[in-house]
């Protein structure tokens, strides 16, 4: 039998629109993993723009700062700041640290932790706040929205209504700053792919 319709059919199949759409689609599933959560129009106007390069360009004007938290005494300060200003009944943070391993192991951006151990006849707990290293060199804004995010976990432990009207107190720009996170997470896995 021999092939009489264009050649590049072969490879399309006998509907090229919906093979372009879907592979359009499974490309921006694939290369914008940090904006699964977020509507596919949304998805396609970002990766429209990382590909041309604007994405980039649109992060930076909007965000040119970085802050100078870089040790882990200084976000410890920053942190306990943060929350005796909006947190002041929640219980204490023993420990706040950057973590080099955090993004690599545990697929996330901060985590927060509870350890119990029993002393004498007490049991005393140990709260413990832990910032991916990324953030070292992010704009503040980032890194006060990832702040923001892990104090409200200390309150509520699931992403409900009830934690993002926590967020949304403490950070009144947070959905933008999630957002604008997520992107900015994007175009920094790109310039590690090339």
């Amino acid at each position: 039998m021999v092939w009489e319709g264009n050649p590049g059919d072969l490879f399309l199949g006998p509907y090229p629109d919906l093979f372009c759409r879907n592979l359009c689609k499974s490309l921006a599933m694939s290369s914008l993993p940090y904006l699964n959560g977020y509507p596919e129009e949304l998805r396609n106007t970002a990766l429209s723009l990382l590909v041309s390069g604007e994405l980039e360009k649109r992060l930076l004007a909007r965000y040119p700062d970085q802050h100078q938290i870089r040790s882990n005494r200084e976000l410890n300060v920053y942190v306990q700041e943060l929350k005796s200003q909006h947190m002041r009944k929640a219980p204490p943070l023993s420990n706040v640290a950057y973590d080099n391993r955090l993004h690599v192991v545990h697929n996330a951006l901060g985590i927060h932790t509870t350890r119990s151990r029993v002393q004498g006849d007490k049991l005393r707990k140990r709260r413990e706040m832990r910032i991916a290293a990324l953030f070292k060199d992010a704009p503040p804004e980032f890194l006060r929205m990832i702040v923001v995010h892990e104090l409200a976990h200390m309150k509520h432990a699931d992403h409900d209504r009830d934690f993002n009207k926590l967020c949304t107190y403490m950070e009144p720009d947070y959905s933008q700053l999630e957002l604008d996170l997520r992107l900015y997470l994007t175009v920094q896995d790109q310039q590690a792919q090339d």
